[in-house]
């Protein structure tokens, strides 16, 4: 499976000023083969996910997106947002190790 990243620009910048955690390094997670992700219960307009997944750096961040798929074999994902894991999330992907 191949995945195609987009996003805001404008809420890049604005993510990367506030939780200092670029939509570049948050696409890297999806790389992790032990990524967590779940449903974003608290989004009304769009199906909207959660995942959480280490970076190339070994950073764990939790990332906000979509998914889309255009073809079979490729998966288009938007991110929406991306910070550092609490403590209490980093528990719960250490936990499913």
């Amino acid at each position: 499976m191949q995945y195609h990243f987009e996003w805001d620009p404008v809420k890049a910048k604005t993510n990367l000023q506030k939780h200092g955690v670029s939509f570049e390094e948050a696409a890297e997670i999806f790389l992790d083969p032990l990524q967590l992700s779940m449903p974003d219960e608290h989004s009304e307009l769009e199906e909207r996910w959660i995942t959480l997944g280490n970076t190339q750096a070994q950073q764990l961040r939790l990332v906000v997106h979509t998914f889309m798929t255009y073809h079979q074999d490729q998966v288009t994902i938007r991110i929406i947002s991306a910070r550092p894991a609490t403590r209490h999330e980093q528990k719960h992907y250490e936990g499913s190790l």
